[in-house]
């Protein structure tokens, strides 16, 4: 009876080895196989998916197969080990153990926004409104509206985003991204406010950006922007009309085609400086961290006045009679080529245009 019992257990063993051994083998097979993909394809993980449902779904869709020993797999080696969802790349030659992996390390996909300096946030609303990878949740939202759902009642949007390339995943929210340029905004505010020169006639930080966005429209030659904001902070501190024309733009909005006219100089808004007294209540366009420096370290001189030499650079002039001199000279008699702008460099008309 005993070595009966002796001979069951010993057969009982070699069965079990030889099941333990398949399955070991039948677990590498399924693990090794190389994905039936035949070009670059994304793969979407929801939120809220989990390994076994993706895996059976990938399965079902002749992509792999073994999905049995796939989530034997993942449950005995990483079931503490959350699925992130977001997109995954397949690519022709790849293993399931590299799909696996890839969730393991969260390799989602990403993808680039990049908001630009001098932009109104209508332009902002209208790029978030493209980008069909970015869940959509402010389509008929108002600005008012976009502002309580970011924390601010009360606060008008523009300028308040920090022009920067952010970075998602399928799924996140138009207002998620949001978030990241107004904290963003606030942060490089805070730190260049920290070091603002002496005497610089802001109360507050909010005046400082409202400043920064007049040079940030005025000028994208880097060299000038300290020398515009001493001509805006020595205008204020004389009692002068700060007298810029972006100002104008703003204010005429979407009644603006591209022409501004002296009608549109003398009409009142309250964002005509040439009308009006002192800054803009608000500021007029995204701003980067060169343009708050800028406003926040105004380079001394006596100039007052700049106008536009059409190559996106500008004349600077002490007093009134030099710059109607250089009004004369490159706004009257205007070259053919001018323009209000530096020409774009090469790689920045190709980053444009792969946005």
């Amino acid at each position: 009876m005993i070595r009966r019992l002796l001979l069951l257990l010993e057969a009982g063993l070699l069965l079990t080895g030889l099941l333990v051994g398949l399955a070991a083998w039948q677990q590498r097979e399924a693990l090794q196989q190389t994905l039936v993909v035949t070009e670059e394809r994304m793969v979407d993980v929801p939120a809220g998916a989990t390994p076994s449902g993706m895996l059976n779904r990938l399965e079902a869709d002749g992509v792999l197969h073994g999905a049995f020993w796939l989530r034997l797999y993942w449950r005995f080696n990483l079931s503490a080990q959350p699925l992130h969802s977001g997109e995954y790349r397949l690519v022709p030659g790849q293993r399931a153990i590299d799909l696996i992996e890839s969730w393991r390390r969260g390799e989602v996909v990403q993808y680039s926004l990049t908001l630009v300096e001098g932009w109104s946030f209508r332009q902002v609303r209208a790029v978030l409104a493209k980008q069909e990878k970015l869940k959509q949740t402010l389509k008929d939202v108002s600005d008012a509206e976009l502002m309580a759902r970011l924390g601010h009642p009360g606060l008008y949007p523009e300028g308040r985003f920090f022009p920067d390339t952010y970075r998602f995943v399928r799924g996140m929210s138009d207002l998620e991204l949001l978030k990241q340029a107004y904290t963003r905004l606030e942060e490089v505010l805070a730190e260049e406010w920290a070091q603002r020169a002496d005497n610089v006639p802001y109360a507050e930080p909010y005046q400082a950006l409202i400043m920064a966005s007049l040079v940030e429209k005025e000028t994208g030659v880097p060299a000038e922007r300290q020398q515009i904001a001493g001509v805006f902070v020595r205008r204020l501190a004389l009692g002068m009309l700060l007298q810029t024309d972006p100002t104008v733009i703003y204010g005429l909005g979407e009644r603006y085609n591209g022409k501004l006219t002296r009608a549109h100089l003398r009409e009142a808004t309250p964002y005509n400086t040439y009308v009006i007294a002192g800054m803009p209540p608000t500021p007029i366009a995204l701003v980067g961290r060169e343009a708050i420096h800028a406003a926040l370290h105004p380079e001394p001189g006596k100039s007052l006045y700049f106008v536009a030499r059409g190559d996106g650079s500008h004349v600077f002039s002490d007093d009134l009679e030099a710059h109607n001199r250089a009004v004369r000279e490159f706004q009257l008699n205007r070259r053919a080529d001018y323009r209000s702008s530096p020409a774009p460099l090469p790689d920045a008309a190709e980053k444009k245009d792969s946005q």
